[in-house]
Protein backbone atom coordinates (compact mmCIF):
# COMPACT_ATOMS: atom_id res chain seq x y z
CA UNK A 1 0.00 0.00 0.00
CA UNK A 2 1.30 2.74 -0.86
CA UNK A 3 1.66 5.99 2.05
CA UNK A 4 -0.39 8.90 1.75
CA UNK A 5 1.99 11.53 3.26
CA UNK A 6 5.27 11.27 3.18
CA UNK A 7 8.45 13.48 3.72
CA UNK A 8 11.30 13.96 0.98
CA UNK A 9 14.09 13.15 3.54
CA UNK A 10 12.24 9.78 3.59
CA UNK A 11 12.39 9.12 0.28
CA UNK A 12 15.95 6.91 -0.75
CA UNK A 13 18.19 9.91 -2.79
CA UNK A 14 20.39 8.77 -5.65
CA UNK A 15 23.19 11.11 -6.43
CA UNK A 16 25.12 10.55 -9.76
CA UNK A 17 28.67 11.42 -10.38
CA UNK A 18 28.21 15.17 -11.52
CA UNK A 19 26.56 15.79 -8.12
CA UNK A 20 22.92 15.76 -9.22
CA UNK A 21 20.81 14.45 -6.41
CA UNK A 22 17.03 13.10 -6.88
CA UNK A 23 14.60 11.50 -5.06
CA UNK A 24 11.31 10.30 -6.31
CA UNK A 25 7.62 9.52 -5.44
CA UNK A 26 6.42 7.13 -8.50
CA UNK A 27 2.83 6.47 -8.87
CA UNK A 28 1.20 4.66 -11.54
CA UNK A 29 0.98 7.24 -14.25
CA UNK A 30 3.25 10.08 -12.49
CA UNK A 31 6.07 10.56 -10.96
CA UNK A 32 7.33 13.52 -9.02
CA UNK A 33 10.91 14.34 -8.49
CA UNK A 34 12.94 16.54 -6.22
CA UNK A 35 16.15 17.57 -7.71
CA UNK A 36 19.31 19.21 -6.00
CA UNK A 37 21.60 20.29 -8.95
CA UNK A 38 25.11 21.82 -8.15
CA UNK A 39 26.24 25.40 -9.19
CA UNK A 40 28.10 24.92 -12.91
CA UNK A 41 26.38 22.18 -13.94
CA UNK A 42 24.64 22.22 -17.55
CA UNK A 43 21.96 19.80 -18.77
CA UNK A 44 22.50 19.46 -22.51
CA UNK A 45 19.53 19.42 -25.08
CA UNK A 46 17.33 16.77 -24.44
CA UNK A 47 13.77 16.23 -24.94
CA UNK A 48 11.21 13.43 -22.93
CA UNK A 49 8.76 11.30 -24.42
CA UNK A 50 6.41 12.12 -21.68
CA UNK A 51 4.95 15.69 -20.32
CA UNK A 52 6.84 17.64 -17.76
CA UNK A 53 6.27 20.59 -15.18
CA UNK A 54 9.31 21.89 -13.18
CA UNK A 55 8.58 24.35 -10.27
CA UNK A 56 12.19 25.94 -9.38
CA UNK A 57 12.39 26.20 -5.72
CA UNK A 58 15.88 27.90 -4.90
CA UNK A 59 18.78 28.67 -7.37
CA UNK A 60 18.82 30.34 -10.44
CA UNK A 61 19.80 29.30 -14.05
CA UNK A 62 19.06 30.03 -17.70
CA UNK A 63 16.56 27.52 -19.46
CA UNK A 64 16.82 27.45 -23.37
CA UNK A 65 14.08 25.95 -25.62
CA UNK A 66 12.81 26.82 -29.00
CA UNK A 67 11.31 29.98 -28.06
CA UNK A 68 14.61 31.13 -26.77
CA UNK A 69 16.88 31.51 -23.49
CA UNK A 70 15.44 32.83 -20.19
CA UNK A 71 16.80 33.16 -16.61
CA UNK A 72 15.21 31.37 -14.04
CA UNK A 73 14.79 31.63 -10.01
CA UNK A 74 12.79 30.63 -7.24
CA UNK A 75 8.84 30.55 -8.31
CA UNK A 76 9.88 30.09 -12.27
CA UNK A 77 7.89 27.36 -13.40
CA UNK A 78 8.26 25.35 -16.80
CA UNK A 79 6.21 23.16 -18.84
CA UNK A 80 7.47 20.97 -21.42
CA UNK A 81 4.96 18.95 -23.78
CA UNK A 82 6.51 15.53 -25.14
CA UNK A 83 9.02 15.74 -27.64
CA UNK A 84 10.03 19.23 -27.15
CA UNK A 85 13.84 19.70 -26.25
CA UNK A 86 15.04 21.86 -23.50
CA UNK A 87 18.23 22.75 -21.85
CA UNK A 88 19.69 24.14 -18.73
CA UNK A 89 22.58 25.89 -17.19
CA UNK A 90 22.79 26.42 -13.04
CA UNK A 91 24.42 29.33 -11.82
CA UNK A 92 24.14 28.47 -8.09
CA UNK A 93 22.77 24.95 -6.12
CA UNK A 94 19.46 24.65 -7.72
CA UNK A 95 16.31 22.55 -6.23
CA UNK A 96 13.90 22.11 -8.06
CA UNK A 97 10.59 19.55 -8.66
CA UNK A 98 9.47 18.06 -11.51
CA UNK A 99 5.90 16.10 -12.10
CA UNK A 100 6.72 13.54 -14.68
CA UNK A 101 3.56 12.10 -16.72
CA UNK A 102 3.52 9.12 -18.48
CA UNK A 103 2.30 8.80 -22.36
CA UNK A 104 -0.98 6.98 -22.31
CA UNK A 105 1.07 4.14 -24.05
CA UNK A 106 3.74 3.89 -21.07
CA UNK A 107 3.83 3.23 -17.57
CA UNK A 108 7.30 4.71 -16.25
CA UNK A 109 9.65 7.36 -17.41
CA UNK A 110 12.43 7.89 -19.62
Amino acid sequence: MTEHCVAWADQAETTAPNGVAKRHLDGEGASLVRITIPAGTKAPRHSHAHEQFVQVLEGSGTLETEQGTKGFGPGSVFHFPPDVWHAAEFVSETVLVEVNLAPPSHSRFA
